[in-house]
């Protein structure tokens, strides 16, 4: 089979269990969306990792938090604030540039403001996630 580049904003992947890495369907945004990658696959359980690059022009609407794995949110462009709201109740912010990372430990309720655009990566143990208005 010959690789070919595949654009990860337009089609996340999926780390599995065994070590095993898929091209998801093309990323539409919905939360219709994330419920098909979680029946897709919901054999791998706690241990799947979904990846995404988004790119943001304005700051997060909603608060989010995965309740059984860290995530990974790693900057590649421009300027992202992570904001976090721990399970203990303290919270916590982060400013995150070009190369820079934060973790959001499992239970962590999080979200983001951004200046300008930012792009961001992330690795994230999505099982369970939870939203809330902010």
């Amino acid at each position: 089979m010959d690789a070919h580049p595949t654009d990860i904003a337009a089609h996340p992947i999926h780390l599995g269990v065994g070590a095993t890495s898929s091209v998801e369907p093309h990323f539409t945004g919905e939360m219709e969306w994330y419920g098909g990658y979680s029946e897709r696959h919901a054999a791998d359980g706690a241990e799947g990792r979904l990846v995404t690059m988004h790119t943001f022009d304005e700051s997060w609407d909603v608060w989010e938090m995965h309740p059984v794995g860290s995530e990974v949110v790693l900057c590649t462009a421009g300027r992202v604030t992570l904001h976090q709201e721990y399970p203990d109740g303290t919270t916590g912010r982060v400013d995150l540039t070009a190369g820079d990372y934060a973790i959001n430990q499992p239970g962590t309720w999080h979200t983001a403001d951004v200046d300008d655009t930012a792009t961001v990566l992330f690795i994230t143990a999505g099982m369970g996630t939870e939203h809330r208005p902010r």
